[in-house]
């Protein structure tokens, strides 16, 4: 049976692309989560690409008195009045990011219990507060964070290092806090949404070790400096510990996860009649594997109406991960797009759109792409092989060539990586 519905499959996923965004913008995730009014100061503090907009909900919304400084990606920053923004540099951090990190713990010291420390906590916090521990340098941490990008380990891989080479991360930053009040408020954009991986946790305990990220290190063959190493085999970094008694007054509270996004794409999909099914939000693994998996789903419903029948759209979050071996621009939902159309074979009725919901993939102004039935026909007529510039890690610019990407500036949030595959008939 051929089941064609009339729907402008592009503008759909787009339009499910918006919602999901829209669902975790912080004018809508903040006001209900603000904590009482302390007896004394309120102290607004925090990192991360959607920190300088979750800033601007709090000024418009809390009653009373407050002060703060919050760090956010370079052209992400929005209007405060009260609460300081500064930009840096994300993913690989910069000078600024570093100023701003010694700022902040500058801010938190000689509180009382009675003051309240707000902190505003998003993806790419890590970046964003490159503070190292004593000995290493800024360029040291630029240099581990370049590599661990290329090498295909995972979110949580990739911050279990990070926040044992760190003076703020790990539950450092809360414990500076102390004796005051500490309420965290995330935007997750990581699998499974644990918060000490969320900007590796700068005011949570850290229930990993040195050995922990040392492993990761030794697993994926990452070369450290010597004195790099030092800090991990000595012990020197190792972070807050659940029991850490000056944690004893810090809590942490989920505002806005990639499930919730992916339920406001799913309904903008009911309400086009086409069924809506969230195979996960917190799916990893290769970019380029993922979407063979995925595309393998999509070829069997079109072809045989299961497991599920369409019109459908299966929607996916979570993190992939691209190990770096060509030149290209790279970019893990071009390239989870790129293997998911050679996958596709052109095959009648199947879109897809993937795209990262702060707006960024990879290094790249742009969110992601769109493809289509005839992505791979016009590629080919117009000289351009997928193959290869899947092989040379270039989604980005095959995708652009065929102008097919996705821009969407700034989104002043970040739930990570959307996904969706839409079947239109059988």
């Amino acid at each position: 049976m051929t089941t064609t519905l009339d729907i402008d499959a592009r503008a759909l996923l787009r339009r499910m692309l918006d919602a999901a965004i829209a669902a975790a913008q912080p004018a809508l995730c903040i006001p209900a989560a603000l904590p009482d009014v302390p007896k004394g100061r309120l102290l607004v503090i925090g990192a991360g690409k959607a920190s300088a907009e979750m800033a601007r909900a709090v000024e418009r919304n809390w009653p009373g008195p407050l002060e703060g400084l919050v760090v956010t990606r370079y052209g992400y920053a929005v209007p405060c009045e009260r609460i300081a923004i500064v930009e840096a540099a994300h993913p690989v951090p910069d000078q600024a990011g570093l100023d701003a990190a010694r700022r902040m713990l500058a801010l938190v010291q000689d509180l009382t219990p009675d003051d309240t420390v707000l902190c505003l906590i998003s993806g790419g916090g890590s970046a964003l507060l490159p503070l190292p521990q004593d000995g290493i340098t800024l360029a040291d941490k630029q240099h581990v964070n370049a590599m661990l990008l290329k090498s295909g380990a995972t979110i949580a891989e990739m911050n279990c290092v990070r926040r044992h080479l760190s003076a703020i991360k790990g539950g450092r930053l809360a414990a500076a806090c102390h004796p005051a009040r500490v309420v965290t408020l995330l935007i997750s954009d990581v699998p499974g949404d644990d918060p000490m991986d969320i900007a590796s946790g700068p005011t949570v305990a850290d229930p990993t070790t040195c050995a922990d990220a040392l492993d990761v290190v030794r697993r994926y063959g990452i070369e450290l400096p010597a004195h790099v190493l030092d800090v991990l085999t000595g012990g020197r970094g190792e972070s807050v510990k659940p029991a850490d008694p000056r944690l004893a007054h810090a809590e942490a509270h989920l505002i806005a996860t990639p499930r919730m996004a992916l339920e406001a794409a799913a309904q903008v999909a009911r309400d086009a009649g086409v069924t809506p099914y969230i195979l996960g939000d917190s799916i990893e693994g290769e970019a380029r594997d993922v979407g063979k998996v995925m595309a393998g789903i999509a070829l069997q419903a079109a072809a045989r109406g299961e497991p599920f029948a369409p019109p459908c759209v299966l929607l996916s979050g979570g993190e992939t991960t691209v190990t770096v071996r060509g030149q290209g621009r790279g970019g893990r939902n071009v390239e989870f797009l790129l293997a998911c159309a050679l996958a596709l074979r052109g095959t009648p009725g199947v879109y897809g759109l993937a795209a990262d919901t702060d707006g960024v993939d990879g290094q790249e102004e742009i969110a992601g792409a769109v493809i289509a039935p005839d992505t791979l026909a016009r590629a080919w007529a117009a000289g351009i092989k997928p193959q290869d510039s899947l092989a040379d890690n270039d989604g980005h610019g095959f995708f652009q060539a065929l102008g097919d990407s996705v821009v969407t500036g700034p989104t002043l949030t970040n739930v990570n990586d959307f996904r969706a595959l839409l079947v239109l008939r059988s």
